[in-house]
């Protein structure tokens, strides 16, 4: 870990990163869990990033005694990363955290660890946070971004949608950390993105536990007997007409649509409830055929207002039968579009 006193911040620069919200959902999850408990959290935010490293700017992680969840490494950082956050625990102050592994020597000398880069990170106490919870629930909720300021003094900010709290904490010392002028990073993690799948189907048990661990908010609207079981694998469950639950998904906004009852006239049902305010991406299960039998008894304007995010048939062509394959295509699918 080596402190580089020659680089630090421009105090005028206000670094804006953007976090992905694929892991960071179950970080923020662990963080609200763990404040229920008499554990003391800190979370790490990463702040800058230079070289090779395994994660970006903006990527988080928590901290709580033995516990660990999301990674800024593939592992070899993190023991020294948790021993600094138990420090700042302690003393309920931000510790700033340099990690470097551009070090030629160590690389020869066959004591390197990680990649070819550099890490700035912030740690911060979350017990001394009042009210953090509750914007953690808001950005769960998908009410907007969460959007972070902080400051090399000890100013933080945290805000989703209208809920907003201000912090001063204190600050552990840090060369790069510093200057005349605080410098200023300024941090916004994407709320999580949703996925409504209309049927339960075989793919389900494996689909919906894989979205949920890539960050998705998902929900099933599923009224046949035979599916209720996966249905409750989602974080939401419908047995509402499609057009109904489209409404209630409407407030917080739907990034992906999948239809996939392996049933014609429920599909037919899901696909003109769609075509009413299209999602981004809509994904129909089942050969070309198929979906062009369905076209033929929507009106045109529903065709229309379908075509430009339709995928069909919706899945990547990873190779592989069956649900277990299927499940992992969409998924795939899904991930590559989110991150485009």
């Amino acid at each position: 870990m080596n402190a580089d006193p020659t680089q630090t911040p421009d105090p005028a620069r206000i670094v804006v990163e953007r976090g992905s919200a694929g892991g960071i959902r179950a970080v923020v999850e662990a963080a609200c869990t763990a404040l229920g408990t008499p554990q003391s959290p800190t979370l790490a935010i990463v702040l800058e990033t230079t070289g090779s490293t395994y994660v970006g700017s903006g990527a988080i992680a928590l901290f709580a005694g033995a516990s660990q969840t999301g990674w800024l490494s593939g592992g070899c950082l993190e023991p020294e990363i948790a021993r600094r956050a138990a420090q700042a625990a302690k003393t309920a102050s931000i510790e700033w955290m340099e990690v470097d592994t551009r070090d030629d020597e160590a690389l020869f000398g066959g004591s390197a660890v990680g990649c070819r880069g550099r890490l700035r990170l912030a740690l911060l106490p979350l017990r001394a946070l009042r009210g953090w919870s509750a914007l953690a629930a808001a950005w769960l909720a998908r009410r907007g971004p969460m959007d972070i300021s902080l400051s090399a003094d000890g100013k933080l900010r945290c805000s989703v949608d209208q809920e907003s709290a201000n912090w001063q904490l204190p600050v552990g010392a840090s060369a790069w950390a510093s200057g005349p002028t605080p410098p200023v990073w300024q941090v916004r993690i994407e709320a999580p993105p949703s996925v409504l799948m209309f049927g339960a189907g075989p793919e389900a048990p494996v689909l919906l536990p894989l979205l949920r661990s890539m960050g998705w908010i998902t929900g099933v609207a599923e009224r046949r007997e035979r599916w209720m079981a996966a249905s409750g694998l989602a974080d939401h469950y419908f047995r509402d007409a499609p057009a109904e639950v489209l409404l209630q998904e409407a407030a917080t906004g739907l990034h992906a649509a999948l239809v996939m009852h392996h049933n014609f006239e429920l599909d037919l049902d899901a696909l003109l409830a769609l075509a009413e305010n299209p999602p981004p991406f809509i994904g129909l299960l089942g050969p070309r055929r198929r979906r062009d039998d369905l076209f033929r008894l929507l009106p045109e304007s529903a065709r229309e207002r379908l075509l430009p995010t339709l995928h069909s048939p919706v899945g990547l062509n990873l190779g592989g039968r069956g649900p277990e394959a299927i499940a992992l295509s969409i998924a795939a699918q899904l991930q590559s579009k989110l991150h485009d």
